[in-house]
């Protein structure tokens, strides 16, 4: 199947507008220009996002350390939360709606920003101040978004956690950035049910936490915890800015790599520049239109969305619950929504729902889809929901900000492929030999705006950058996605090539699930690998085990399964289990994750 964009369509788009402001030919040349004048290409999208400096900045890039350490906008002092709030006031800035409540709602821009005033100066009361961590683990609401913003308007990096995640994975996270106050909610309100949140919290020995309440039955609180309305107080008036370094750090997420322990990645105020850039070219996102993506500020598409949204002078759409059931599938209709995200694994659970057709998804221009390989059947299925649009394909990375490879509104869209590189932004495919190739391993090409630039419990350089050849006289950044480039020049994802995987769109570490079934007795070792199916589709999580004693490989499927829904995330699923003699290794005793894919995919 085919998406042609037609001319009335192109001509409204911010990357046709910007090729003939520029002078350039097409898009082609846009992107071209882009990466060989980035300096350039970043000053103008600096102005076309209208970010907003208390201080200018000398110029666009230091680069007198290395492409690997950056210093971008020196001399500047700014918050990108003041970007966010440019919008005139009686624009509708959050339109949203709940399975406890599917009724809509909106509040305006005005009314954000007085909500973030005063929960920034409820802050300051309980003696918060600017450099002190804020964790946040509930769900994508609009209290949410208020904690979120307001912690930044201070200047207090935002430690985010997935609502999702088991007691253990939340007091990793904590131990690692160490909040000095927490908001979570009492419960989770999902299909009908209330599902505790701030139980988990209590377990994960968090520090101080203000609790919201969802339910009407009376939380017994900790020492020290508080509920949300006697937290709050109003602010006297508007509360000023923390202006800072553009390199100062606003958040921090988590991101696995192959041990057990995450990557702590902070982001910065030009990383909330890139997730805006992104959005205002690749998914043409303008003022006053609705952006929707059933997502966890946990997780990248969490804050992007704000900074996306905000930032761009659109209005946020919030659905707090089950994005697969009807009453999301309403609330698109509802909240007349203009840009649809999703992940893979939703658009096959609405390609089962009845409702989708009974639904008028018509406003809906673009859909765009990230965080695992999805299936062209199920995306053609989805071109064709609302009569013909485009899926913007958007792969990219936490320690990214947004993607390095995707999609536009002015080329022709195919099912699950990606057509361009992201604006400003450089990649090659290689082989092992480090050699060109059309089907391989992506490496990044620094430096571009939202690269990470440190971690706060890791070795930046070994993790992204050791032992890499350059190319072609440049530095190449290690990234691990597998990547075909297609005959057209498109391209597509096909899983990863290290020993991290996508899980249901989690991105998740081999030695995560690893230590989990290890806990086990009868297991002497074991080797979690993600395999892909050819014809694309969501990874596969596939458990290798070594045994004392011989197992029944359905008992041990059943018994990991629970495991690890308990103490990772009952998201991820076991397809099947591996019972073996002996696990491969190197010659310096690691598992070579990599034989047991081919394996497995030789056997199936």
């Amino acid at each position: 199947m085919e998406w042609k964009p037609d001319k009335h369509l192109i001509e409204k788009t911010h990357i046709y507008q910007s090729i003939a402001e520029l002078g350039l030919k097409d898009y082609k040349d846009f992107y071209r220009w882009s990466i060989e004048n980035r300096n350039d290409f970043w000053e103008y999208t600096l102005k076309k996002l209208g970010i907003r400096f208390h201080k200018p900045y000398e110029k666009i890039s230091d680069l007198s350390q290395g492409v690997e350490n950056p210093v971008w906008l020196p001399g500047a002092e700014m918050n990108i939360a003041e970007s966010c709030f440019q919008a005139d006031g009686r624009q509708t800035a959050i339109v949203y709606a709940s399975e406890k409540d599917p009724g809509i709602r909106t509040i305006s821009y005005a009314e954000l920003e007085r909500r973030v005033d005063d929960v920034l100066f409820s802050m300051k009361k309980a003696g918060l101040k600017p450099g002190d961590y804020v964790g946040i683990d509930m769900s994508m609401n609009p209290e949410a978004v208020v904690i979120f913003l307001a912690a930044l308007k201070g200047g207090m990096p935002v430690i985010t956690v997935a609502d999702s995640f088991a007691p253990e994975q939340i007091a990793i996270r904590f131990s690692i950035t160490e909040p000095k106050l927490v908001f979570t909610q009492d419960y989770l309100y999902r299909n009908g049910k209330y599902l505790p949140l701030y139980e988990k919290i209590k377990q994960a020995e968090a520090p101080a936490t203000v609790v919201i309440p969802v339910s009407t039955e009376k939380t017994p609180l900790r020492p020290g915890d508080q509920l949300w309305p006697d937290f709050l107080h109003s602010a006297p008036g508007k509360q000023p800015y923390h202006y800072a370094s553009p390199m100062e750090n606003i958040i921090v997420l988590f991101s696995s790599g192959t041990t057990s322990e995450p990557k702590a990645i902070p982001w910065n105020h030009v990383t909330a520049v890139k997730s805006a850039a992104d959005a205002y070219y690749h998914h043409d996102i303008h003022p006053g239109e609705t952006v929707a993506w059933p997502t966890n500020l946990g997780w990248m598409m969490g804050p992007w969305l704000i900074f996306a949204s905000l930032i761009n002078r659109a209005t946020m759409a919030l659905f707090d619950g089950v994005p697969t059931g009807d009453d999301f599938i309403r609330f698109v209709e509802k909240a007349r929504v203009n840009m649809l995200g999703t992940v893979p694994g939703i658009v096959r659970a609405w390609r089962k729902n009845p409702a989708i057709e009974k639904s008028d998804w018509s406003t809906v221009k673009c859909f765009s889809s990230t965080g695992e390989t999805s299936h062209p059947d199920d995306m053609a299925w989805l071109m064709q929901v609302p009569g013909g649009r485009p899926v913007i394909e958007y792969c990219g990375g936490t320690e990214i900000g947004g993607g390095y490879v995707t999609s536009t509104l002015v080329q022709p869209n195919y099912p699950s492929t990606f057509s361009t590189p992201a604006l400003g932004s450089e990649f090659v495919i290689l082989d092992e030999n480090f050699r060109e190739t059309d089907a391989g391993e992506v490496f990044l090409i620094p430096p571009t705006p939202g690269l990470s630039v440190k971690l706060l419990n890791k070795d930046h350089h070994q993790t992204y950058y050791a032992g890499l050849p350059p190319y072609k006289g440049k530095t190449l950044r290690r990234h691990g996605d597998y990547l075909v480039r297609m005959p057209n020049g498109y391209f597509r994802v096909m899983g990863r090539t290290d020993d991290s995987m996508n899980l249901g769109g989690i991105k998740i570490g081999s030695g995560q699930i690893e230590e989990v079934i290890n806990d086990f007795d009868f297991v002497k070792e074991s080797a979690a690998i993600a395999v892909y199916p050819e014809e694309g589709g969501p990874a596969k999580l596939v458990i290798y085990t070594v045994t004392h004693k011989p197992a029944d490989p359905t008992e041990l499927k059943k018994l990991f399964q629970q495991a690890i829904r308990q103490k990772l995330n009952p998201l991820f699923k076991v397809h099947d289990v591996v019972i073996t003699g002996k696990l491969p290794r190197t010659a310096s005793g690691k598992i070579m994750r990599r034989l047991l894919r081919k394996d497995y995919g030789n056997n199936e």
